[in-house]
């Protein structure tokens, strides 16, 4: 009896710890050094969020992060299906109290009525880069490319695209949903660093196993790479050993 009770406590303790885990708030602070950062823009700071699906975005992130970023970037799956727009659009609303949003295009989004999620977007005014890209132009003529691509698990991605839309010669940003966009990107194409989701950073790891590995910044030959554990969770709302995150990020000269 005494084993089947501590048997019982454990899994209970287990299961709260999950959830915690899944429903947690924490705002990663990373720094970046880059020798080829253009020196005019200072310091860019970019709060980076992904794979919200049913979560309504905490009140303590916005006032944790408001005034210190500089834009807003959705990494894809905002939503899913079953989750109503009403709460897509007080999440939209929320991220627009820190600074400009951009979009992405997760294989979540498209569960739902995308044309209308698409609608919502531009009316609120949160600019979506399907392919395409966004330039900033610092004072002394230096610039900052931001490129999106559509979903690559949908066959939508056209890195090709969004290269052909940004600035030759600029510091190149990459948003891509699926981190399998590095198998696309070459020296040659100058994309400094690589913002995604998607994995969830495996989200439940068993005796330390999960098919993904946990979120981290990878450095590679070809570029360097921020792959997300996700702030929400799809099929369980459950995590362990790969918590919910989101990103607050300065990119800065090395």
């Amino acid at each position: 009896m005494m084993i089947l009770v501590a048997v019982l406590a454990t899994g209970i303790a287990l299961l709260i710890y999950m959830l915690l885990e899944a429903f947690g708030n924490k705002v990663e602070e990373q720094e970046l050094l880059f020798p080829e950062f253009p020196e005019s823009f200072g310091k860019v700071s970019i709060f980076f969020i992904s794979d919200i699906h049913h979560r309504v975005i905490s009140d303590k992130i916005i006032s944790k992060i408001k005034g210190k970023a500089d834009l807003v970037v959705i990494g894809g799956d905002l939503t899913e299906k079953r989750v109503p727009f009403k709460r897509v659009e007080q999440n939209i609303h929320k991220l627009k109290e820190v600074a400009p949003v951009y979009f992405v295009w997760g294989n979540n989004d498209y569960e739902v009525d995308f044309h209308q999620l698409d609608a919502i977007l531009l009316e609120n005014r949160v600019k979506i880069l399907d392919n395409t890209s966004v330039t900033f132009e610092s004072t002394e003529g230096d610039k900052l490319c931001l490129l999106g691509i559509d979903d690559i698990s949908l066959k939508r991605d056209r890195l090709d695209l969004a290269l052909l839309d940004s600035e030759e010669g600029s510091f190149k940003i990459l948003v891509s949903h699926n981190p399998k966009i590095t198998n696309k990107i070459k020296p040659e194409h100058n994309i400094s660093f690589v913002l995604s989701g998607h994995t969830h950073g495996g989200q439940i790891h068993l005796m330390g196993y999960s098919p993904y590995e946990r979120g981290k910044i990878k450095k590679l030959k070809q570029t360097t790479i921020l792959i997300s554990n996700g702030y929400g969770t799809t099929t369980l709302p459950l995590r362990l050993g790969a918590p919910a995150q989101c990103h607050l990020i300065s990119i800065k000269r090395k």
